[in-house]
């Protein structure tokens, strides 16, 4: 079979999901750049699958989609449950299509009745591709953004081009649309609009299908349209949180807990109630514990202990880990995202199967109560083994970071900036708070900590600015945080590097009139940008003088600061220590005022230690879990 353009194929599985979503009218404006999905609908027309209605005048069609969703039967979702019930009505809403252009604008006073009415409308408007725009083409004008704030979601979808996954992410685009326009997330329903970009061949070679004349099932709508594995996003509604209750997929017994910025406890719970495995990012505030998995991104790299994973329960937001994403990425692993609040969920790699506002309670209750219990002893194997392989991966970073390692001192000991984080880690209690800056320092963080703290209990509070995981403003974030952990008692400390700490040097300016704090600032200085080392970039600093040049010119960015003395112009203690032992006396020592530690740390090795920690980490793991095999 002949395969459909690029344009065709995209139209064809938007359509196909506005079925699947309930969607049963769409209004249909005609034009020429909008042909990819007047084609598509009318093969869904002809099919049965949904009803089409066309108009020439936009404004009109606005106006009649509006009514159309008005006056629809409500759309009833089932969404699971304990009791076997959990269903609950929504407004039902209605599509309507669109060329680019002025064709737009007439949209326009459709969409402040259905803002301001709470009218789920779903805008499909036509584009033209982004090489176009701002050139004087035909038709085209600035679409991105057209209708401000009378929209509950708006994205602008680049055109399709035939690459690998994207019909796949513009149906996850789709989800969040069209959970937006039903108010699944914000409770409040309305207009939601998606700019697609087309470009040609905008027509099929041939009609796409004959006329039937019995309607189709939406059950078979996606045969030749989805991607192979591909499963739709279920998005719970608030309203259903009591039942909100994800079926287990597959064995039950094979599921991981992911817990990424911002998870809270009920991760951790979860994990431990269910005998679950832990991966917990150090923000998540669900770290620690015996389901904890030690060196998790090392640990994911076994795919002996992978390919057994079928299904994922996120809370959070995963933002430190690729592999932790190639997980939530793979089609036959079951994710499911715990988002409780309104608006996006986390999903990057654009797999989730179900969103839920919350877990039911039996999800915090001890596996074993009335389960089977050869389930329960598959979970208790499978668990045995991730444990093993924490604790065998442990091992490894415990004696790569440990004093005797960095005997020698910082300047030349491998895992320099590792042990450096340890350190810090290490004087923690439970009442203190550590703020961490983004790049390596977190990183490094992820990997030691809980090293030194045999109980749970003893962790400390980790605040890390992950929302878009910036370098900036880390200095005057601890400023914040210090300031309000002090009216509680508690101390703060941070961790940053080098490149974090100059990006907000200005946030230790304070004026003679503005309130004191204690805070305690570790700069891990390594003459630059070593994040991008471990990166792919680093494959070009280790490939030949010319390509370590355009390396630390580019990425690594030396920059030669004395810390010292702009310490000095700012009227803040700074203190050099070239050893863990002289770090250590200083973070136990109390803090008066703003203080600065300087921790000189190697940056040119830092790619060949990162891989050889990773594959002896791997390789202790993998030889503990075939242990507890």
């Amino acid at each position: 079979m002949r395969a459909l353009p690029p344009a065709l194929a995209a139209a064809r599985a938007a359509v196909t999901d506005l079925a699947l979503q309930g969607v049963r009218d769409v209004v249909l404006a005609p034009g020429s750049r909008s042909a990819p999905l007047a084609y598509a609908l009318a093969e869904a027309a002809d099919r049965g699958l949904l009803t089409l209605h066309v108009r020439v005048d936009e404004r009109s069609a606005g106006f009649l989609a509006l009514g159309l969703s008005r006056g629809a039967e409500p759309l009833v979702r089932g969404v699971g449950g304990d009791d076997g019930d959990g269903q609950v009505e929504l407004p039902r809403p209605v599509a309507v299509v669109t060329t680019s252009g002025t064709a737009v604008a007439n949209l326009h006073p459709a969409v402040l009745e259905a803002h301001h009415a709470g009218v789920p409308l779903v805008l499909l408007t036509a584009d033209r591709p982004h090489e176009l725009r701002g050139t004087g083409a035909s038709q085209t004008t600035d679409q991105v953004g057209i209708f401000g704030s009378a929209v509950r979601y708006a994205v602008d979808v680049p055109a399709p081009d035939g690459r690998e996954g994207e019909v796949r992410d513009l149906l996850g685009t789709l989800a969040r649309a069209h959970a937006a326009a039903l108010g699944l997330r914000g409770s409040h329903p309305g207009p939601v609009h998606v700019n697609l970009a087309f470009r040609d061949p905008l027509h099929p070679a041939a009609p796409l299908v004959e006329p039937v004349e019995t309607p189709v099932s939406t059950s078979s709508t996606s045969e030749g349209v989805w991607p192979e594995g591909f499963r739709r996003t279920v998005v719970v509604p608030p309203a259903a949180a009591p039942g909100a209750d994800p079926a287990l997929y597959g064995d039950p017994a094979c599921t991981l807990v992911v817990a990424g910025d911002g998870a809270g406890p009920a991760a951790r719970a979860v994990a431990e109630a269910q005998g679950r495995p832990l991966l917990a990012e150090p923000s998540s505030r669900a770290c620690g514990g015996p389901n904890a998995v030690a060196a998790y991104r090392s640990v994911l790299a076994l795919e002996e202990l992978t390919r057994d994973v079928e299904q994922v329960v996120v809370f959070g937001r995963p933002t430190l880990s690729r592999p932790v994403q190639r997980l939530l990425g793979r089609p036959d692993v079951a994710v499911t995202v715990v988002a409780p609040g309104g608006g996006p969920w986390p999903d990057a790699a654009r797999n989730a199967e179900r969103v839920v506002p919350a877990l039911a309670e039996r999800w915090s209750a001890p596996a074993g109560h009335g389960d089977d219990a050869a389930d329960v002893r598959a979970a208790g194997r499978f668990l045995a083994r991730w444990r093993a392989a924490g604790h065998g991966a442990a091992g490894v970073v415990d004696g790569a970071t440990s004093d005797a390692a960095v005997a020698d001192g910082l300047l030349t000991a491998p895992h320099a900036a590792l042990a450096v984080a340890r350190a810090v880690a290490s004087v923690l209690g439970p009442n203190d708070v550590l703020v961490v800056g983004s790049s390596n320092p977190v990183r490094d963080l992820d990997l030691v900590l809980g090293l030194d703290h045999p109980q749970a209990g003893d962790l400390p509070d980790v605040v890390a600015n992950r929302g878009l995981a910036g370098i900036d403003g880390t200095v005057s974030t601890a400023l914040g945080v210090a300031h309000a952990a002090a009216r509680q008692g508690r101390r703060t400390r941070a961790l940053v590097g080098d490149l974090t700490f100059l990006h907000d040097v200005g946030g230790l300016l304070r004026g003679p009139h503005e309130p004191a704090v204690d805070l305690e600032v570790v700069v891990v200085n390594d003459d630059g940008g070593s994040i991008f080392a471990t990166l792919e970039h680093g494959e070009l600093a280790a490939s030949s003088p010319a390509g370590h040049a355009t390396f630390e010119r580019v990425f690594g960015t030396p920059h030669g600061a004395n810390l010292a003395q702009l310490c000095a112009g700012y009227g803040v203690d700074h203190q050099l220590v070239l050893d863990v032992g002289s770090l250590r006396h200083a973070l136990q020592a109390p803090t008066r005022g703003v203080q600065v530690i300087e921790v000189r740390v190697p940056r040119d090795d830092r790619l060949a230690e990162t891989r050889d920690l990773a594959a002896r980490v791997a390789a202790a793991a993998r030889e503990a879990a075939e242990r507890a095999a």
